[in-house]
């Protein structure tokens, strides 16, 4: 793509594409979304964008600079979506916890979207309120800056991470997931007690827990740490 994006006000269709629809940038990340779930990475192309469109693709390049652009418009959509509707209790717990799951599931939601953009900084206008609302709950709570900031880091990378991983895990076709988790039963529940007695002991329990994502319960540990340090600096 170039850099010739059209200003807001200049860039409406006059007419529908082929498929009776007016473009917008909603339209797009949105299609684009579809397309990355449906195919994966090498779906985000400004060819394919423009057949499912409807468009010709060159019309993509009114809206956005770049493929990069969109990818960023497809990160701050994410966020955005993980925002809509919360509301702060002012307890600082249950309300970084409620964050924390909304950023997991929102992402898990769209895994092949998720390996492409969870790692990215938009500097967009969603992503500044998330980062100004989590602030805002460790600030109000007590937390000290330098510790409200290195929590947020924690707190955000470990939403972000695990979303990632698990997204990862759901983007496999479903053979290899199924292959994937009769390793545990299979071989770590099999494993000699002389050789392997930690795993011995545990196979059963590991084999019905690596099923899940352990997002929750990590969660949960560094809520724990942090209250434990919050109340340790009063």
């Amino acid at each position: 793509m170039s850099e010739r994006v059209v200003p807001e006000p200049q860039r409406r269709r006059r007419r529908p594409t082929k498929k009776g629809v007016v473009l917008s940038r909603e339209l797009i990340v949105d299609t684009a979304l579809r397309l990355v779930g449906q195919h994966g990475a090498e779906a985000l192309t400004v060819r394919r964008l423009g057949t499912a469109l409807g468009a010709d693709p060159s019309a993509v390049y009114r809206y956005f600079h770049s493929t990069d652009d969109l990818l960023l418009a497809i990160a701050e959509e994410l966020i955005a979506r993980a925002q809509d509707g919360w509301q702060a209790t002012g307890d600082w717990r249950a309300d970084l916890r409620e964050i924390g799951l909304r950023i997991y599931t929102g992402y898990r939601a769209h895994p092949q979207a998720a390996l492409l953009a969870a790692h990215r900084t938009t500097g967009r206008t969603h992503e500044i309120a998330a980062v100004e609302a989590i602030l805002g709950i460790l600030r109000t709570a007590g937390f000290p800056d330098p510790e409200a900031v290195r929590i947020y880091h924690a707190f955000v990378d470990q939403s972000l991470g695990f979303a990632v991983l698990d997204a990862a895990s759901l983007a496999l076709p479903a053979a290899a997931q199924s292959a994937d988790q009769r390793v545990w039963h299979a071989s770590y529940a099999r494993l000699d007690a002389g050789a392997h007695p930690h795993i011995a002991a545990t196979g059963h329990l590991l084999a019905a827990e690596m099923g899940h994502s352990g997002y929750r319960f990590a969660l949960d540990l560094l809520l724990d740490a942090a209250e434990a340090r919050l109340a340790a600096a009063r």
